[in-house]
Parts: C-alpha cells; structure tokens; sequence
C-alpha cells in the first residue's frame, strides 16, 4: 500500500487551510498546484469525512471543521482511499476463487497479509495529521 496521488493532495489542502486560512478550491488548487478538477473532488471527499467546511457565498471557500491533531493518517486514508489494503484479498468484497476451492483457513498468504494489514492500520492510527505536517 502507497499514500495515493489523492491522499498526498488532501494533506496539501489541509496544511494550507491551518491557522483558521479559510480558501477557494481554486486558490487552494493553484498554490498547492493540485489539478483544479482533482481538488473539487479532494474536497468533497474531506466535507463529507467531517474534515473540512464549506463555507457557502461571497466570501466562502473552504475551512477545517476539526483540529489536525485529532485526525490520524490512518483516518484519512480511509476517507480518501476508500478500503485501501495491501493486497486486493484484503478487500470484504474480494472473492478470491482460491480460497473458495480450498477454504479460508488453507490460505496461509492471506492470513500473514491480514497480520501485516491489522499492524499496519494500528500504526497508521497513531500519526495525527498536525504531527506529520508540522512536526508537532
């Protein structure tokens, strides 16, 4: 598993929306230099997540609507990655057709990569995003 194009465009915005810095989609596509479709998309995605607010009429843009420091990667990941893994069996919709013929507990990679993707997650959760961004 790699942070996506996506995920590493969210942290862009999200670092430039602290200090209260309330911003366009374009003002945050061209300075963070995010293509201007791709960023809409990012934002949507962090409304939704409870991340960030718009903020509608003259004057509007786009705030955060939580601290940095309650956010973990690990969170972020899921709002924009949507079911990211470190393998596609990893995935509940995944059907593998191996372990249909031979029965989940026969699948000796899928429970190691389970292992791996459970300590994964739990390390991911343990990194604020104001940490990461900021050092702090």
């Amino acid at each position: 598993m790699l942070i996506t194009k996506e995920t590493d465009y969210a942290l862009r915005i999200l670092r430039a929306l602290t200090d209260g810095v309330h911003l366009t989609a374009e003002e945050l596509a061209r300075n963070e230099q995010i293509p201007k479709q791709f960023a809409y998309k990012i934002l949507k995605k962090l409304q939704k997540g409870g991340i960030i607010h718009i903020l509608r009429g003259a004057g509007g843009g786009y705030v955060l609507a939580t601290e940095l420091e309650k956010v973990t990667l690990y969170r972020l990941m899921q709002i924009m990655e949507e079911g990211f893994s470190v393998s596609s069996c990893m995935k509940p919709s995944y059907q593998c057709e191996w372990r249909k013929a031979h029965g989940n507990d026969l699948c000796h990679a899928h429970n190691h990569l389970s292992s791996i993707q459970k300590k994964l997650n739990e390390e991911l959760d343990t990194h604020s995003l104001q940490k990461i961004l900021f050092g702090e």
